[in-house]
């Protein structure tokens, strides 16, 4: 598949829960890019009102994949059609370059990621 980039943006897991903002910020079928304040930052999706952050990364290109089309439960790359499952991550076109999925809680209409 070539060569892989290395995601600099990627957050480090440290268990804490971070507030992103209000649930209805991103309607349905939507990703959004949400911006760390580290500078670090994820993608999460509203998938049918459950939501779902992966890494805002594509390692073949590093395209961004909140910018990416959206297919139920599959987020393809812009640039050269990589798909990822945004429930766990995974990558369907080479197994190898899956992405990170991050807990998502929504409480009181707040959307919370765990990091």
């Amino acid at each position: 598949m070539g060569k892989h980039r290395e995601n600099k943006r990627k957050p480090q897991r440290t268990g804490k829960t971070v507030t992103v903002g209000r649930s209805e910020s991103v309607p349905p079928g939507r990703g959004a890019t949400v911006r760390l304040k580290d500078g670090t930052e994820v993608a999460l999706y509203n998938i049918g009102g459950t939501f779902h952050a992966i890494e805002n990364f594509c390692p073949h290109k590093g395209y961004p994949l909140a910018d990416s089309r959206l297919y139920g439960t599959i987020v393809e790359c812009d640039w050269h059609g990589w798909r990822f499952d945004v429930r766990s991550g995974q990558c369907f076109t080479d197994r190898k370059c899956s992405v990170e999925s991050y807990e998502v809680r929504i409480e009181d209409g707040w959307i919370r990621i765990v990091i």
